[in-house]
């Protein structure tokens, strides 16, 4: 019997429609994938421009934040020691009113300390 009207496909068109397929869904996601990234690339721009310039800002008030401290902490330790030898010269001067200023400053922070345990 003839067939008559009858188209047979071999099975090598078939693969090949498959892969024009694949390779249209293919080049139609990269496609994608770029306009997506190019919509993308000035906003990330600006987040890492942001992000760069928040850390440069933070590092510079962290820099003068530590000269400060610097200096600070240097002028604390002058302080420490004009205070120390005023407060032994004052002990050297006045060994009977220093002792009763221990004293009663003792008694005191006891007082302190037992009112707040309670």
């Amino acid at each position: 019997m003839e067939a008559v009207g009858t188209v047979t496909s071999s099975p090598t068109d078939g693969s090949r429609t498959l892969a024009r397929t694949v390779d249209q869904a293919s080049t139609g996601a990269h496609e994608a994938i770029d306009k997506v990234s190019d919509a993308a690339r000035p906003v990330v721009d600006r987040i890492n421009s942001g992000a760069h310039h928040a850390v440069d800002q933070f590092a510079s008030a962290a820099g003068q934040a530590a000269d400060t401290l610097g200096v600070t902490d240097e002028q604390l330790k002058n302080a420490q020691v004009r205070a120390m030898e005023q407060c032994r010269g004052y002990v050297r001067d006045h060994p009977v009113a220093s002792l009763g200023i221990a004293v009663a400053a003792g008694f005191l922070l006891s007082q302190l300390v037992s009112w707040r345990s309670r």
